[in-house]
């Protein structure tokens, strides 16, 4: 299987990614763990993406692309969780596809429920465990269950960073829908839902 999940930040695409990995086997492949795996490895491609982010600019996308092209090489079946962002990475995963893609899974979101929904997310500092204020709460209120840490808001789940993120997505990522709905690979799942239902309605698209 040769997915693609595609949605906006927060809409719970990596844990969804993760369960399905775990259920069947499909590698998931997220471009910010092949970045992170390449340059600690010290490959060229690697060292190439370090400069850039140590200049503190993005990893252009000619870049990211051979990275992710060299991963998929290697893979019959893949997840791609944040790949493509944008038309023309699309269009170059098209291109070094050996076979086509079986489906791409849109995982649709309104922004005001994905403000709720990550404004409420606290991290633990120290072991990074994730709780939600609302929907997964700390038994210790203020604190870790798994190590006593004062829980903390990472600072893009504040509003107006996820309303800065949520425009970027809608500039380059929203047209793909469009691009994959014309090409039959597209379908929507609500992921305004809690985490099993999501995962039921993944298993019954697919």
């Amino acid at each position: 299987m040769r997915l693609v999940f595609l949605g906006a930040p927060g809409a719970g695409k990596g844990t969804q990614a993760k369960r399905l990995e775990a259920e069947k086997g499909w590698p998931v492949v997220a471009t910010g763990d092949l970045l992170r795996a390449a340059i600690a490895q010290n490959t060229p491609l690697g060292q190439q993406a370090q400069a850039y982010i140590q200049r503190g600019e993005l990893v252009p996308d000619a870049l990211v692309n051979q990275i992710v092209a060299e991963r998929i090489s290697q893979l019959e079946s893949f997840i791609l969780d944040g790949y493509p962002r944008n038309l023309a990475q699309a269009q170059m995963l098209e291109s070094i596809l050996t076979k086509p893609l079986d489906a791409v899974i849109f995982f649709e979101i309104q922004e005001e429920a994905l403000i709720e929904r990550l404004s409420g997310r606290r991290i633990c500092p120290e072991c990074n465990a994730v709780y939600h204020i609302k929907n997964n709460p700390s038994k210790a209120g203020d604190q870790c269950d798994q190590c006593g840490a004062t829980l903390v808001t990472r600072e893009d789940d504040q509003p107006d960073a996820i309303r800065r993120r949520f425009q970027v997505y809608r500039e380059q990522t929203e047209p793909l829908v469009a691009y994959y709905r014309e090409r039959g690979l597209l379908r929507t799942i609500n992921a305004d839902a809690p985490p099993d239902e999501v995962y039921q309605q993944l298993l019954s698209v697919l």
